[in-house]
C-alpha cells in the first residue's frame, strides 16, 4: 500500500507505550499509516509518494489540550479589550480609555484579564469612579483571571438594576466599607445580571461566533494542538463548531462540554434544555459527549470548599471552609442523568472538600453499576492524601492546568487565604505513581497562553517555565518530560474518549501530528519552553506552518 507522505530524518516519538520511539512515519488519506524504522516506513513508498528528510527536530503526535475556553479567546482576541493581567490599576485604565475611545457612544467595553491580586484595590467606589471615567460613559465588565468574576463600572450596574438597596441574590456583590455603595466587583453568579444586560444588548452574531471559533482553533494550531475539549460551551458554541465542522473547515477534534449550572457566561441555554440539543451539533470531528458542573468557584475569592478553614478574615471569621454549588444528592442527580444519558462529566473542582464530595458521588455511581461514563476532576490541584488512591481506583481523570504555575499571580492569591496549603498543590507524581490518568488542560485563556510547551515544562520543573521569578512549587511532584509528553497527547485523548481516533502515532490513527526543532524529551527539561512548532497537522493536512 503506498503512502502519501513519508517523513524521515527526525525522531518520532509515538505516545505509544509499545512502540514509544520510531525514525520515520508514512501518511495515507488522513490516516497513519505506519511508523518504524526508515527501511520498514519506506517500503510504502509508491510512485507518488512525497518523501521528506526533516534533518534532524522530532515528529510528536498532535497535542491534547483537555481544558480550554477556545471560543472566548476567539471573542477576546477578534472583538474584546484584551489585557495581560500582569497590568496595574492604572495601566488597565489606560487600556480601557483607550478603547473605549474607538467604540461608538453607548457600547459595551468587555474583556479581561484583572489580576486576582488587584480585588482590594478595585474594591472601593473611588476605583469604580475611576473606570466610569475612562470608559466616557460607556458600560464596562471586565473579567478576572481566573473568568469567574467582574468588575464593571457605574453605567454597567444601571443597566443591570444593581444598586445600594438592590443587591442580587446570587454569589457576592462586594459594597464600600465607607459608603454601602457597590464597588462594581462582583463575584461568581454576582455578576450574572451584568452578562445579561451585554447580552440584551446584542451581544455576537452568528456568524461572529464562527469567527471566534476558527480563530481559537488557529491559535490552538499554532501551538501544536490537534485535539482539545472546551470546558464549558453555549449553544452559539456547539453551532459555530458544526458548521465549521461541515464546511470541512474545523482543523481539530474537538470535545464539547455542555454547561449545565453556572451562569457566570451568561449564556442563555443551560442545562437540561440544552443537553437535550447537544446531538443536532455531532459532526465528523465535533463530540457534544460531555457536560460541565461547576462545584465550587475558586479559592482566592473563598468560593471553594476546603476540609480545613481559610485563614481568619473579618467577613469570613476564623472556621469558614467555603461552600460548594450543590450537595451530594443534587451531585448525585445530575451525574446519575448524565451518564444514563451516555455523557461524561467534567466536573470544576478547586477545594479538596470539593474533591471528595467528588469522589464520593463516583464512588456510589461505579457502585450503581455505571462503570464506563468519563469523569474528569477540573483543576483538582488540592487533593487529601487518602483521596488520591480513590481517585485513581474509581477511574476519575485528572484535568490538571499546570500554566497556573509558580511563582506568580494565582499562587500568590492562593497563599493569602490558604497560607502554606498553597504550596502544597498539583500531586502530579503521587497520581501517575498510583496508576492514575493526568491529563493535561490549559484553561486559556485564564491562562495567557495555550502552548502545551509551557505546561509540560511546569510539570517536570514544577517552577515557572517563563522565568519572572526563581523558586519550585513542591518539587517531589515533578513528572518526567516523557510522562508530559503522554500528558499532552494520549492522556488528554484517553480523558475525552477519542484515544482510538488521535493522541498517538500509531497505524489507523488520525494523522495528528507536529514537526518541531528539536526532541525535548532527551534535552533539558529548563529548556522545553524553547521548543518551536514548524508545522502542524491535521487529518493528514498541514494546518499551521511557522
Amino acid at each position: 500500500m503506498s503512502a502519501d507522505l513519508i517523513l524521515t530524518g527526525a525522531v518520532v516519538r509515538t505516545a505509544d507505550r509499545r512502540h514509544p520511539v520510531a525514525s520515520a512515519l508514512a501518511v495515507q488519506d488522513g490516516r497513519v499509516l505506519a511508523v518504524g524504522t526508515e527501511t520498514e516506513v519506506l517500503a510504502h513508498r509508491g510512485p507518488d509518494t512525497i518523501v521528506r528528510d526533516l534533518g534532524g527536530g522530532a515528529v510528536y503526535p498532535g497535542f491534547v489540550d483537555v481544558h480550554n475556553h477556545h471560543a472566548i479567546a476567539g471573542v477576546t482576541e477578534l472583538f474584546e479589550l484584551s489585557f495581560s493581567v500582569a497590568l496595574s490599576l492604572d495601566e488597565i485604565l489606560e487600556r480601557v480609555r483607550a478603547h473605549a475611545a474607538a467604540l461608538p457612544e453607548g457600547a459595551w467595553v468587555t474583556g479581561g484579564s484583572w489580576a486576582s491580586t488587584l480585588l482590594d484595590e478595585l474594591n472601593t467606589t473611588a476605583a469604580r469612579l475611576r473606570l466610569d471615567e475612562a470608559s466616557g460613559g460607556r458600560p464596562v465588565m471586565l473579567s478576572d483571571d481566573s473568568h469567574h468574576n467582574r468588575w464593571v463600572n457605574t453605567r454597567a450596574l444601571e443597566l443591570a438594576g444593581i444598586s445600594k438597596d438592590a443587591l442580587p441574590a446570587e454569589g457576592v456583590t462586594l459594597v464600600d466599607a465607607a459608603d454601602g455603595e457597590p464597588t462594581g466587583v462582583l463575584l461568581e453568579a454576582a455578576g450574572i445580571l451584568v452578562a445579561k444586560a451585554h447580552a440584551e444588548a446584542g451581544g455576537l452574531t452568528d456568524l461572529q461566533h464562527r469567527k471566534a471559533s476558527a480563530r481559537g482553533v488557529e491559535l490552538l494550531n499554532s501551538y501544536g494542538v490537534t485535539a482539545f475539549q472546551d470546558a464549558a460551551v453555549s449553544i452559539d458554541i456547539l453551532g459555530a463548531l458544526k458548521a465549521l465542522d461541515d464546511a470541512g473547515e474545523l482543523n481539530a477534534w474537538v470535545v464539547s462540554s455542555i454547561t449545565i449550572n453556572d451562569e457566570i457566561f451568561g449564556y442563555e441555554l443551560i442545562g437540561h434544555p440544552l443537553i437535550e440539543r447537544g446531538e443536532e451539533f455531532r459532526s465528523a470531528h465535533h463530540r457534544p459527549d460531555f457536560v460541565k458542573i461547576f462545584l465550587d468557584g475558586v479559592p482566592p475569592a473563598r468560593t471553594a470548599l476546603f476540609l480545613d478553614p481559610y485563614l481568619p478574615d473579618d467577613v469570613h471569621g476564623a472556621h469558614f471552609h467555603g461552600t460548594t454549588t450543590m450537595d451530594a444528592d443534587e451531585l448525585y442527580d445530575w451525574l446519575h442523568a448524565v451518564a444514563e444519558r451516555g455523557l461524561g462529566a467534567k466536573v470544576h473542582v478547586t477545594g479538596d472538600g470539593s474533591a471528595r464530595l467528588l469522589i464520593d458521588v463516583v464512588e456510589r455511581l461505579r457502585g450503581e453499576g455505571y462503570t464506563d461514563t468519563k469523569f474528569q476532576m477540573a483543576h483538582g490541584q488540592f487533593l487529601a492524601g487518602d483521596d488520591i488512591e480513590r481517585l485513581v481506583r474509581l477511574r476519575i481523570a485528572a484535568d490538571i492546568s499546570p500554566f497556573l504555575w509558580f511563582p506568580g499571580v494565582i499562587p500568590d492569591a492562593l497563599a493569602t487565604v490558604l497560607g502554606d496549603r498553597a504550596y502544597h498543590s498539583q500531586p502530579n507524581r503521587s497520581i501517575l505513581d498510583a496508576g492514575g490518568l493526568v491529563a493535561g488542560g490549559s484553561d486559556w485563556p485564564v491562562s495567557e497562553s495555550p502552548n502545551p510547551f509551557e505546561g509540560m515544562q511546569g510539570l517536570v520543573t514544577r517552577a515557572d517555565p517563563l522565568r519572572r521569578a526563581p523558586g519550585t512549587l513542591w518539587a517531589e511532584q515533578g513528572i518526567t518530560a516523557e510522562e508530559a509528553l503522554e500528558v499532552f497527547t494520549i492522556n488528554g485523548a484517553r480523558a475525552m474518549g477519542l484515544d482510538h481516533e488521535t493522541g498517538s502515532l500509531e497505524p489507523g490513527k488520525s494523522a495528528d501530528f507536529v514537526i518541531v526543532d528539536r526532541d525535548f524529551v532527551a534535552g533539558d527539561p529548563e529548556q522545553i519552553i524553547d521548543t518551536r512548532i514548524r508545522e502542524t497537522w491535521f487529518a493528514g493536512r498541514p494546518v499551521f506552518h511557522a
